[in-house]
């Protein structure tokens, strides 16, 4: 069993630098939220394909500690960057990580994907690092609703494990009309797709 000092290291926040996309960030994380130590392979993956407008206004669906939605942020510093995540503590560390990089446009809230999002708002560019154990219901909402609250022109980038591309392909082909593979890696695969109307 630990002893009581190494329960304490635990329970300390876990910091670490990322350089992403030529960015560099500062981030703390704890135990408990995805991927707490480094930027995971999928991450990395999504965040090497994102074509990304100084203007844009983004969303990060299911933004862990925010890597996606700080990086969108950074990239588009005349818009808006809001993350969500249905995990607290997710969002918790997303908005502090945010100040501690100095992004004062970007903010994280609680959201059961599109949920509890303003049903207003309506974004230029959508991305998200999907979980595979969503489930299929799950992902046909968020495919929906992405589609429901991209503005015209709009983009969305999502990052699956390598088994869900087939499904990817067949499902944006079905709610957006199209669909692009942007990068295939070892284990997973980045899907674009862009509202048409």
């Amino acid at each position: 069993m630990h002893d009581r000092q190494q329960l304490d290291r635990l329970r300390q926040d876990i910091v670490f630098e990322a350089s992403l996309g030529g960015e560099d960030f500062l981030f703390h994380s704890t135990w408990g939220i995805f991927s707490p130590r480094e930027i995971d392979e999928g991450t990395r993956l999504l965040i090497e394909q994102l074509q990304v407008e100084p203007d844009d206004n983004c969303l990060d669906l299911g933004c862990g500690y925010g890597p996606i939605g700080l990086y969108l942020a950074k990239r588009a510093p005349l818009g808006r960057t809001l993350m969500v995540d249905k995990d607290f503590m997710a969002v918790d560390y997303s908005n502090a990580n945010a100040k501690r990089n100095d992004l004062t446009n970007a903010r994280a809230q609680l959201s059961n994907a599109f949920q509890h999002i303003d049903r207003q708002l309506r974004f230029d560019l959508i991305a998200s690092n999907i979980p595979a154990k969503v489930g299929k219901e799950m992902l046909s909402l968020i495919l929906h609703d992405a589609h429901d609250r991209l503005k015209a022109k709009g983009r969305l980038y999502l990052v699956t494990i390598n088994g869900l591309r087939q499904y990817m392909k067949r499902n944006l082909n079905e709610v957006f009309g199209n669909y692009r593979k942007l990068k295939q890696g070892r284990s997973y695969t980045v899907a674009f797709a862009r509202k048409l109307d």
